[in-house]
């Protein structure tokens, strides 16, 4: 992206676009990308378990920084996160469910992918306020490697700056881009929810509950999740204390 007026103001509006909410864009039909190769992760010593992976968090170079898409991410501070919220395999009763299965445990600030024989892959989530305002089941219909953002037209509306990006030109993909290094879609058969698992350059905001977006992880983590989950998986998005034995006996809607 290159700058238009003042390098220092331009720099500041783009911290601001960074925290506008990820979740209301139009939904833009994307060509097929090639994935980058996912961070190493899982090889630190722990309880062998026979899932096929080690209980516990992963290594921690995970979060170094990398190269991908063309893009370098930066490193994350781990030590300045609740290691709760970094990404790690644990025991989770996901009986029922297919493996791949997502869900998105908004009141804990948690996201699950199911394992076989009884385990999870969880990562830390920040929760925006469209986050807070949907729930349900629905399947990810779209992935996006390094995807654009279309703000709508009732936010540029609000933020006179977004109009460069307005009338289908986009904000182009980067690591100021508020979908981060991936975004994953989800509908309700097909009827795009305009709900968004995606990635964020803001690490601090893990664990907490934030003014904006809908579900955003680590870029380091959204990476590893796109990887993880495949077309068509299942997204259960639990509210309050619901729980995911609520679900257990409903089927997605296709």
């Amino acid at each position: 992206m290159k700058t238009r007026s003042n390098p220092l103001l331009f720099g500041v509006c783009l911290a601001a676009m960074a925290a506008l909410s990820a979740c209301t864009t139009t939904q833009k039909q994307a060509s097929i990308v090639q994935t980058a190769p996912m961070a190493q992760a899982y090889v630190a010593p722990a309880e062998e378990i026979k899932s096929g992976g080690p209980l516990g968090p992963v290594e921690l170079t995970a979060y170094e920084a990398f190269e991908d898409g063309g893009f370098k991410l930066p490193k994350i501070p781990v030590n300045k996160i609740d290691p709760q919220f970094l990404r790690q395999r644990v025991v989770y009763n996901g009986e029922g469910f297919e493996p791949g299965t997502v869900v998105v445990d908004t009141n804990n600030h948690f996201l699950y992918v199911i394992e076989p024989r009884g385990t999870a892959m969880r990562y830390g989530i920040g929760v925006g306020k469209a986050g807070f305002a949907w729930s349900g089941e629905a399947q990810i219909k779209d992935k996006q490697h390094w995807p654009k953002w279309f703000p709508p037209v009732e936010m540029i509306a609000r933020r006179p700056e977004l109009k460069p990006y307005g009338n289908e030109v986009g904000m182009n993909p980067g690591l100021q881009n508020p979908l981060g290094a991936r975004a994953l879609y989800l509908y309700q058969g097909k009827k795009d929810t305009l709900f968004r698992l995606h990635g964020t350059p803001e690490w601090w905001s893990i664990g907490k509950s934030v003014s904006s977006g809908c579900i955003r992880l680590m870029n380091q983590d959204v990476v590893d999740l796109y990887d993880r989950v495949p077309m068509n998986a299942r997204v259960i998005v639990l509210q309050g204390k619901e729980t995911l034995q609520d679900h257990r006996r409903s089927a997605p809607q296709s």
